[in-house]
């Protein structure tokens, strides 16, 4: 994750957030990464990989002007082989590229933020459904997605999904400066959240965003923020996805949280917070007595 701003200029940061209109910033945003202008798309993705050093070998489609927007670009796919899987079928796969935030243990009903600050399973799910007791005591991981990283989010292990869900909220940015400062953060931020049934169990996978991620979208319902509209909210319908499959993505970045049901999975103790990992990469193992 990226470094914590000092004293003064952290507090103002944060203080920043609260006062500008969170989701009137990620709409412009949202069209902003969609225009096809060439000289202005092309300008945008120049000037983004200048600041960010991303390493377009990587890249299905190394040309960056091949890309007909931002977001194409943003969203890009990468060649399969630089991002091999683990080949153990108990390993837990890192679904994104990213840094890990937390993880480890749910204690009771409270997931940690960072020192200092955690929040409540039940208001991370949205509150009032009861699918929060099926996660209590298990064990989580949240994964932070910087500027630079891969977009798309692949499934941990081979999943049916079972339920999903999108709960309305702000859009703090989700860095380590605002994580924290901010209380309950992951619980105050829109989100979708997306429940699988798999060989370890109950899984779900948060998807939060925040401020500039101008839509989250799944494999199966297409873009589900900014809601548009006169849409409906998306059902699930008959959804099984494999290990490493893509699931969604992130239209600029933002963070994954999942959530294991206990005695589901057992993370890697090699493992720790600020620690980057990639796609693909063991994050645990499936627990036998769990396995199906």
């Amino acid at each position: 994750m990226s470094g914590r701003l000092p004293g003064w200029g952290a507090r103002l940061y944060v203080a920043a957030q609260q006062v500008l209109p969170q989701h009137a910033l990620s709409r412009l945003m949202y069209g902003l990464a969609r225009i096809r202008l060439r000289p202005l798309k092309n300008l945008l993705i120049r000037t983004f990989l200048r600041l960010y050093r991303i390493d377009m070998a990587e890249a299905s489609q190394p040309d960056p002007g091949a890309y007909p927007h931002f977001n194409a670009f943003f969203t890009r796919a990468l060649r399969p082989d630089t991002r091999p899987q683990d080949v153990d079928p108990r390993a837990v796969l890192c679904p994104v590229d990213g840094a890990i935030s937390q993880l480890g243990r749910i204690d009771e009903d409270r997931v940690i933020q960072a020192k200092g600050r955690d929040y409540r399973l039940e208001e991370l799910l949205g509150g009032g459904s009861g699918r929060a007791h099926a996660f209590t005591g298990g064990a989580f991981a949240t994964l932070y997605l910087a500027p630079r990283d891969y977009h798309r989010i692949h499934m941990p292990l081979a999943g049916d999904l079972t339920w999903m869900r999108h709960i309305p909220g702000r859009l703090f940015s989700v860095n380590e400066t605002t994580a924290t400062l901010v209380p309950r953060l992951f619980a105050r931020n829109e989100r979708v959240v997306c429940g699988f049934d798999t060989e370890a169990g109950a899984m779900a996978m948060v998807l939060v965003g925040a401020i500039f991620v101008g839509g989250i979208e799944t494999v199966w319902a297409g873009q589900i923020t900014p809601a548009r509209a006169g849409r409906q909210a998306p059902g699930c319908g008959s959804v099984r996805l494999e290990r490493g499959a893509e699931m969604g993505r992130f239209n600029l970045g933002s963070t994954v949280i999942l959530l294991f049901e206990p005695g589901g999975v057992r993370w890697d103790e090699k493992l720790a917070p600020g620690q980057r990992v990639r796609f693909g990469q063991r994050l645990g193992i499936t627990e036998p007595a769990m396995r199906r």
